[in-house]
């Protein structure tokens, strides 16, 4: 028997608030980005926009809503490095999709980076599901695989619409909140359509691996820490924007006169010396 929410309604509460948190603080970095001139600040913008999006609002996520996923008859642990693997494809795959579209800037460019980070999110989950350990077997309807890949290009392409297009903070807030519920959706969507065959032989002994506490303590310190120093650069960051060339001064009348641009202070009237 697979449980989803061990845990009750903690784990998908505090994964969906760590996916808005993640994305807002994502879309404001891409503002940033697409107002810079400079190459290097404008690639700065860029990077911590994809780790917050990718790492946060999508990889974070994932992993905290597995911390309320039980199979009955058997522990669990996961692969560590293939699980860290997951968040690195998360984080790559977004950063390729807000180059094309923040600094492309044309409809292709949005559609073929909604579809590669679409397809990088399908990669993450299932790249998760692959890193855990049991004393059995997973296995996934493939009606739910594809409904999961939908919702997952689907919000990815409007996670990045959001990025090209959101500038206040109001309604980059309202674009938050709306990729929290599609990044939820598209996960207890492949979860949903997961069902398990548990060896009962060796049920008592644990399989390799690390337990969910071993790695949620480093996550939360590390995601905590990675989203302070973002709101920190947000905060005191300078945005680095073209500036318009300020207007020319007016030479002055010595200066003129130097070049040859010569005004008289006094010109001859002949109305006024008829008048005398």
């Amino acid at each position: 028997m697979i449980d989803h929410f061990a845990h009750g309604p903690w784990t998908p509460v505090i994964a969906y608030a760590v996916s808005v948190l993640g994305s807002f603080i994502g879309l404001m970095l891409s503002v940033r980005a697409r107002r810079s001139a400079g190459r290097f600040a404008r690639w700065q913008w860029l990077a911590l926009s994809a780790a917050c999006l990718g790492g946060t609002a999508v990889w974070s996520m994932h992993f905290i809503a597995m911390m309320g996923f039980r199979v009955s008859g058997t522990p669990i642990r996961y692969d560590t490095p293939l699980t860290l693997a997951s968040g690195a494809v998360a984080i790559l795959v977004m950063g390729v999709a807000l180059y094309l579209t923040i600094r492309r800037g044309t409809r292709a460019g949005l559609l073929a980076g909604g579809a590669i980070a679409g397809s990088g999110i399908v990669a993450m989950h299932y790249m998760g599901m692959a890193s855990m350990n049991m004393h059995g077997e997973l296995h996934h309807d493939p009606v739910y695989v594809a409904a999961a890949a939908a919702i997952a290009l689907a919000a990815a392409t409007a996670a990045l619409w959001f990025a090209r297009r959101v500038e206040s903070p109001p309604a980059i807030a309202l674009a938050s909140l709306l990729m929290g519920v599609a990044v939820s959706c598209m996960h207890y969507t492949g979860m949903f359509g997961m069902s398990a065959t548990v060896d009962a032989e060796h049920h008592l002994s644990a399989p390799e691996g690390a337990t969910s506490s071993d790695l949620l303590l480093p996550l939360v310190v590390a995601l905590f820490v990675f989203l302070l120093v973002c709101s920190l650069f947000l905060m005191l960051g300078v945005e680095d924007t073209p500036r318009r060339p300020a207007a020319p001064a007016p030479a002055p009348e010595k200066e003129k006169a130097e070049s040859g641009e010569y005004s008289p202070r006094h010109v001859f009237d002949p109305n006024r010396s008829r008048d005398r």
